[in-house]
């Protein structure tokens, strides 16, 4: 094992043979696969656009179902990367033993959870793709900017990859892996403008929506680009999930690493 510091983790380009191998699976069992982003977003925009919009009326000027629509491509971000790299991540390494046929080989722990963050990163972008075109055929966001969503997606994928990582660097066991779904994805669901401005939150809940709460800024991002509405805040956004995403990237290698080794 090559040494690594939590600053400079011991990464090269042997961490995409990780990734190679969770594509290859992927791609195995493609028809499951690739369900969810497929029906998903129908179904919400069947259910809530069309349904419940027909009771909301026009949020900041927008119609309810191209309100929602953006917040759907940030919310299965969220989903595809957090979930891969926690329960699928935790399965790989505790039940499969397949860290442990990777370290076996000339790969460093460092590659072998970068490799982890990078497909779940590529999870993130693949369904976020998938759901744009459906949303495009729907004619709920704009084009070419909502193009730019693909690689956003990877972005925040990646950013939800790590904190993943982290949780199931520190959880115990797979049934441990509920709490952080119940107490971190469900409030983050609700409570980041996903269905309804923060504005209307008091001040207090909604300066803390802002500075914890990493779907806030990715629907933030994503509702821009959609629904071609820049302004300068999706520059403290950006800023927030680059940094955000460099911590936790390197918090989750050091993490792994000390479970792994220890």
């Amino acid at each position: 094992m090559r040494p690594g510091s939590f600053l400079t983790p011991d990464i090269s380009r042997a961490a995409w043979t990780v990734w190679r191998r969770n594509r290859d699976v992927f791609f195995k069992t493609y028809r499951v696969n690739f369900l969810p982003p497929m029906l998903e977003p129908v179904l919400y925009l069947i259910a809530l656009g069309i349904g419940l919009g027909s009771f909301v009326g026009d949020i900041d000027g927008v119609p309810y179902i191209r309100y929602i629509a953006p917040a759907l491509l940030a919310i299965s971000a969220m989903n595809s990367a957090f979930f891969e790299c926690t329960y699928g991540s935790f399965v790989r390494m505790y039940y499969m033993k397949t860290f442990d046929a990777m370290v076996s080989t000339p790969l460093t722990i460092d590659e072998v959870i970068a490799g982890e963050l990078l497909w779940g990163a590529t999870r993130s972008f693949i369904y976020v793709s998938i759901m744009l075109l459906i949303l495009i055929i729907f004619g709920v966001v704009d084009v070419p900017a909502s193009l730019l969503v693909i690689p956003f997606s990877f972005a925040a994928g990646l950013l939800f990859a790590s904190i993943g990582m982290c949780f199931t660097a520190l959880t115990p066991g797979i049934d441990e892996l509920n709490y952080p779904s119940f107490l971190f994805i469900t409030p983050m669901f609700l409570f980041s403008g996903t269905f309804f401005p923060l504005s209307v939150l008091p001040d207090p809940i909604r300066y803390l929506a802002l500075a914890l709460l990493p779907l806030a800024h990715v629907v933030t991002v994503t509702r821009s680009l959609t629904l071609t509405d820049i302004t300068p805040f999706i520059l403290v956004s950006l800023g927030w999930i680059v940094l955000a995403t460099a911590v936790f990237f390197l918090l989750a290698i050091h993490l792994m690493k000390k479970r792994l080794v220890t």
